[in-house]
């Protein structure tokens, strides 16, 4: 299955924790940070979904990092 089609399909499930800006989700690629802090950024803000994943727990600052526009908005995904 496609990435793009895993993380839409694993975006319906409910999420693991909400902080100002994102909504998290734990897919089978990786962790979601899906941007809910309004209009969405110029550039990927990998910077606030760094911090903001240690409210919920997840210290994410060693991970690989990317982002996607899906329909669910924009998603910054960490993966191994």
């Amino acid at each position: 299955m496609p990435l793009r089609e895993l993380l839409e399909e694993a975006l319906l499930e409910p999420d693991i924790g909400t902080t100002s800006c994102f909504r998290w989700h734990a897919t089978p690629v990786g962790i979601a940070a899906v941007w809910n802090g309004g209009k969405p950024p110029l550039a990927p803000p990998f910077e606030d979904a760094l911090k903001e994943g240690l409210q919920v727990g997840l210290d994410l600052s060693r991970e690989e990092r990317e982002f996607h526009q899906l329909n669910a908005g924009l998603v910054i995904l960490f993966h191994s």
